[in-house]
């Protein structure tokens, strides 16, 4: 099978956004993700702990960044939030013949803790996407998708590249029963 010859200059870059929290960082949302992930820092649950630790109250584990912006489970976002896709890419590929995807890997930096009665919001865009590629998998591509999160006073709490890859999968051979 030939490459595919596709145009997704269009989608680099941009900004899209924002994506809005559905709520304030919070003590009892927090509790849920650690007792949920048997993450037992103490500065996350125990406010004495955290001050402790020079905080003013319980902190947000980072790996729980995500959590804070993500649509529910009916696919809408909070309100405030763009309704624009922030992965148009993929829809794009799929028509293109590319009907699968796999999350690839998924790299988070913070820059300080989230603290309870912080307003979280991220903006998206297009950080790259590969040429064709051919894997074990499939041929198809890699997109990778940064989003920065920021608080209620703009400033950056952190930053997500999220990547998939969105691909055609070969073709399994023919059974002998098949022949």
């Amino acid at each position: 099978m030939t490459k595919a010859v596709l145009d997704t200059t269009s989608f680099l870059g941009g900004d899209c956004g924002p994506y809005n929290s559905w709520d304030a960082v919070n003590a009892p949302m927090i509790r849920h993700w650690c007792e949920v992930m048997g993450d037992s820092n103490s500065i996350y649950t125990d406010a004495e702990a955290a001050r402790a630790q020079g905080f003013a109250g319980v902190v947000a584990p980072p790996a729980m960044l995500q959590a804070w912006t993500m649509a529910g489970y009916q696919g809408k976002a909070a309100p405030g939030s763009t309704d624009a896709n922030p992965m148009a890419v993929l829809p794009e590929l799929e028509a293109a013949g590319f009907p699968a995807i796999v999350a690839v890997n998924c790299e988070q930096e913070y820059e300080r803790y989230l603290e309870e009665g912080d307003e979280v919001y991220h903006r998206s865009t297009i950080e790259s996407i590969s040429e064709e590629k051919t894997t074990a998998l499939g041929v198809g591509f890699f997109v990778t998708q940064l989003c920065t999160y920021f608080n209620q006073r703009d400033e950056v709490v952190a930053t997500m590249r999220f990547r998939v890859f969105k691909y055609r999968p070969h073709q399994a051979p023919e059974s002998r029963d098949e022949q």
